[in-house]
C-alpha cells in the first residue's frame, strides 16, 4: 500500500496536482508507522553478504539462488528492488 501511494504521489506531482500528492504522502506517513523497521543499506549489505556465503554463490550466474533465500529471509524488512540491487552489486560478474 505504501508503494502504491508513493507511485500515486509521483504521478500527481508530474501532473501538477500537488494537493493530491500531499494527501497521498500524508497517508504514506501514517502507514509507515505501522510497518516493521526497514533495514539500513549497511544492514542490508551485511545480510546479503551472509546469504551469499551461506549458499556458496561465486558469480552472478547464481543470482537466482541468492535471491530465493534473500527474499524469504528479508521479507517485510526491505523492498525486493533493493534486495535485487544489492545482490547484483555484491556478486562478482
Amino acid at each position: 500500500m505504501v508503494k502504491q501511494r508513493k507511485d500515486s504521489a509521483q504521478i500527481y506531482t508530474e501532473q501538477n496536482r500537488p494537493e493530491l500528492a500531499e494527501k497521498e504522502l500524508a497517508e504514506v506517513a501514517v502507514l509507515e508507522d505501522y510497518l516493521p523497521k526497514q533495514l539500513s543499506s549497511a544492514e542490508l549489505e551485511a545480510a546479503i553478504q551472509a546469504i551469499i556465503a551461506q549458499v556458496g554463490a561465486t558469480s552472478a550466474k547464481e543470482m537466482g539462488k541468492v535471491m530465493g533465500v534473500a527474499t524469504k529471509s528479508l521479507a517485510g524488512k526491505t523492498e525486493g528492488r533493493l534486495i535485487s540491487e544489492a545482490v547484483k552489486r555484491l556478486l562478482p560478474a
